[in-house]
């Protein structure tokens, strides 16, 4: 451990401290006290100290917030106290009948409410120990959920540490702002991936992911409202509750009323009705809740709700019009997506003239035709898409819609990767609407790991026609980049550099960059070990392949396809011509000093990435698996490890840390 001074550890505890309260002003009460540069600039300082003294780093330090950990999989925990959810109604009557209901369940005359918006988010608990963030569950069955403490972090509305030195455990959601769910859906779209139904389906979504730097990536925001047992912090109303949360640092929903009369919450519903559009969030009704937690308690709760609270949702608005035509899209990874060519509709404040039709099968499903009057509505009140066809008015012309016998773009064959996938793909890799997605995958850290061409480089340099295949990219120069936006001299000659250093990849990840379908790092491996050469594997036949432990039928006949089309060998050639490296050339060491010996990696690790540490095993002769057995020499165990590490226990297989591998290889 490195010596750290008295004025370190307070500078790093200052810095926490002022970053937090920054983050209160800015997430929760929006009203921030410094400019961005000012917090950059506190956030990059408490980064470098860390940085600098590693063992200082901790759970609740804000440099936490940007993700970055890989799960491999969700822990289940029990809840202390069951999640419920609540029962709903649409009309005013059963409002005014759940009224009656809890008078005279109460035998009492009157019963305050505390009336709040329906947040159309993602239920979470929050659990706290003496005031700093320990643990974030989902809601699952509402007895047991999920661990999805490092995601939450990444929210940045929840805080690491509270204002109040407290054991707690706070309930709330999360959700997806309007702009944040409009952005990903337009690049769902764009790639041809489902779109997200609504707000809360996303942020359901972004939570499932395993890597917590994707859900960093998505800026999901936080309303608490509830506290578990919040008699033993002295409070007795919802309206307290409330008080208590803001007062401790969490970010409460401005927009409640407390009232006894079911006539001023019908008001308030109507009132949120016409002016919901204006939040920069989606509700879809309001919760009423009986504002006495100790009238909440003589109330009780069946086996799925509270007795004792509501949801008052709004009516969907939905119109009808007729689907004129069907077009079809094709996204960056090639999936087909159906839109609606309809008769322009006022829906929601907007003339809507396309709707989603989601995917083929959803077609099938809902028997929806060309020519059909059709019940369309507004997905999270943002996206248009096709409810369902009101076969009634058919008048017998409507027409069959039928799934595309060939790519509408390169005119390339179509099919699906699955049995079991419902998305329909061009299968052509070289498909123009792929291209995009064609590159990413090109200059990934897993294939030719070329940095700084990131989404918005690749935007520009394919919508200004500069890269038309994967190989031109050997052949940009300085004059192709300049002119772009964001870009000078400097950071293009670092990206040529990159690009040129990238020639000298072994043929693993050259195959893995050139996105054969179904062939991934694993495989190209796998191939690039057996042909040595990109000209060996180019002219492999389907049997040769199939008799190749780890390659199936379906990966045999993609490879023979994709290296049968004349425009693969014209990328091949150009890519041999700009001198890429054709062979399996790893380098090896003199004496292999771990030759025949068995890795497996769990967990993030400090100074490799998983490929990184993959390839030195392979380089120093040893066999790198991606799953745990009796045959597994050592297991390297970095930071959260997944259930890897509990198999390697369960086989006796030695475990080692990132430093123990390092001096096998020094010792050796």
């Amino acid at each position: 451990m490195s010596e750290v001074s008295k004025e370190v550890l307070e500078r790093i505890e200052k810095l926490r401290e002022e970053i937090e309260y920054h983050n209160y002003r800015y997430y929760v009460l929006n009203d921030p006290v410094i400019t961005d540069q000012e917090y950059d600039e506190l956030m990059r300082e408490l980064i470098e100290l860390e940085e600098k003294y590693p063992e200082l780093k901790t759970p609740d330090s804000p440099t936490q917030r940007v993700g970055g950990k890989v799960s491999e999989g969700f822990e289940k925990v029990k809840h202390s106290v069951r999640m419920l959810s609540l029962d709903n109604t649409y009309s005013e009557e059963e409002l005014r009948k759940f009224d009656e209901r809890i008078k005279k369940a109460l035998e009492v005359d009157k019963v305050d409410y505390v009336v709040e918006l329906k947040i159309d988010g993602f239920a979470v608990a929050l659990r706290y120990k003496e005031g700093k963030f320990e643990m974030g569950l989902t809601r699952g069955d509402g007895i047991t959920g999920e661990d999805i403490t490092e995601n939450l972090k990444t929210v940045r509305s929840i805080p690491l540490r509270l204002r109040k030195k407290v054991d707690i455990e706070v309930r709330g959601e999360v959700y997806m702002p309007k702009d944040e769910f409009e952005r990903i859906n337009r690049e769902r779209m764009k790639e041809g991936l489902p779109l997200f139904a609504n707000p809360r389906n996303a942020a359901a979504g972004t939570m499932r992911q395993l890597d917590s730097s994707e859900v960093a990536r998505r800026k999901l925001d936080s309303f608490i409202y509830s506290i578990v047992y919040p008699g033993n912090y002295g409070l007795k109303t919802q309206k307290e509750i409330l008080e208590f949360l803001k007062s401790a640092g969490f970010k409460v929903n401005p927009n409640y009323m407390v009232t006894e009369r079911v006539e001023d919450i019908i008001d308030y519903w109507n009132y949120w009705i016409e002016n919901r559009k204006k939040l920069e969030y989606n509700i879809d009704g309001l919760v009423i809740k009986v504002n006495s937690i100790e009238y909440q308690n003589l109330l009780g709760e069946t086996a799925k709700s509270p007795r004792w609270a509501i949801a008052f949702k709004f009516p969907a608005e939905q119109v009808r019009t007729k689907i004129i035509d069907v077009t079809v899209q094709v996204g960056r990874t090639g999936v087909l997506t159906p839109v609606a060519e309809l008769e322009p509709v006022k829906l929601a404040g907007t003339t809507v003239k396309r709707a989603s039709l989601h995917n083929f099968d959803y077609i099938k499903m809902k028997d929806i035709r060309i020519g059909d009057t059709v019940l369309i509505e507004k997905a999270g009140e943002i996206i248009p898409q096709v409810v369902k066809p009101v076969v009634e008015l058919r008048e017998g012309k409507e027409k069959e819609i039928k799934i595309p016998e060939s790519c509408p773009v390169c005119g390339g064959k179509v099919g699906k990767l699955k049995e079991d996938e419902v998305a329909i793909r061009c299968l052509n890799p070289h498909c123009p609407a792929k291209l995009k997605r064609s590159i990413e995958i090109f200059v990934s850290r897993d294939a030719m790991n070329i940095e700084g061409i990131g989404e918005k480089l690749i935007d520009q340099l394919v919508d200004n026609g500069i890269v038309k295949d994967i190989a031109d990219i050997y052949y940009l120069t300085p004059f192709d980049l300049i002119p772009l936006e964001r870009m000078g001299p400097k950071a293009a000659a670092n990206i040529l550099k990159a690009i040129e250093e990238s020639k000298k990849a072994p043929l693993h990840k050259l195959i893995t960059a050139l996105g054969i379908p179904f062939v991934g790092s694993k495989t190209a491996l796998v191939l690039a070990q057996h042909f040595k050469t990109l000209d060996n594997l180019s002219k492999a036949t389907y049997e040769e392949l199939i008799n190749i432990e780890g390659i199936g039928d379906e990966i045999a006949k993609s490879i023979v396809e994709y290296f049968s089309s004349e425009k693969t060998r014209e990328i091949i050639a150009k890519l041999k011509k700009a001198g890429v490296n054709m062979c399996e050339e790893l380098e090896e060491s003199e004496d292999q000093p771990l030759k025949g010996l068995k890795f497996v990696v769990t967990g993030t690790l400090k100074n490799y990435s998983r490929s990184e540490i993959q390839d030195l095993i392979r380089k120093k002769g040893g066999i790198v698996s991606e799953s745990v057995s009796r045959k597994t020499d050592y297991l390297i165990l970095g930071e959260n490890p997944g259930s890897k590490y509990q198999k390697a226990l369960q086989f006796g297989v030695k475990i080692i840390t990132e430093e123990e591998f390092e001096k096998m290889l020094e010792n050796k």
